[in-house]
């Protein structure tokens, strides 16, 4: 197939679509790389880059390998599924990502967190994870009782967030929880986050 990623394990873009290329189960080859990343090449005619944008065109090139990700059967699923991997970009992603840096990132450079930071985005996460946990009340995964993108999306950065001293955000919301437990516990993200070690030379 020619496919090439090219990325490092422990970033979360790259996390996410690795996870996506293993939910699929297509062969790629995982290269270090020395700019932007992630990067996909399909073969010598067609190079993508951002995450999001990976993960939609490996769902679509490989709709018949593995779970249909984006619910090519059905306009309003699919719908939903687009909603909630916004929701995700435009309302988690912001939140947590200085969580996650502050708390993680920030020592290893030798830095002190900026604990004003932490908490004005711990409080901003806080009620995004509310609208999750009334969501996953009602049904299993974020767009439906059906795994997809919208839920993939999610895992780098909770799984980064799950280490650090907040992780009760999530434990503490019972529907978040199980959803996280669940997510966190299919094959593709347990291979993926077996390079998501700071530091690692994977």
């Amino acid at each position: 197939m020619g496919l090439k990623l090219y990325g490092i394990p422990v970033s979360t873009n790259t996390t996410r679509a690795l996870v996506c290329l293993h939910e699929k189960g297509v062969d790629f080859e995982l290269v270090p790389p020395f700019g932007l990343i992630p990067v996909l090449e399909d073969g010598d005619d067609f190079t993508i880059f951002e995450s999001r944008a990976i993960t939609s065109y490996v769902a679509e090139k490989f709709k018949e390998t593995g779970p249909d990700l984006i619910r090519h059967q059905s306009p309003k699923e699919a719908a939903l599924v687009k909603v909630w991997i916004e929701v995700e970009s435009q309302n988690l992603q912001p939140a947590i990502s200085p969580i996650v840096y502050q708390s993680l990132v920030a020592p290893l450079l030798g830095n002190t967190p900026d604990q004003a930071a932490i908490d004005t985005n711990l409080e901003k996460l806080g009620k995004v994870l509310d609208v999750y946990d009334s969501k996953l009340s009602s049904t299993k995964y974020l767009a439906g009782d059906f795994f997809s993108l919208a839920d993939l999306h999610n895992f780098p950065y909770i799984f980064y967030f799950m280490k650090t001293p907040w992780a009760s955000l999530v434990n503490d919301r019972p529907h978040v929880k199980a959803w996280w437990e669940d997510i966190s516990s299919r094959p593709a993200f347990k291979k993926v986050a077996e390079g998501m070690t700071f530091g690692d030379k994977k």
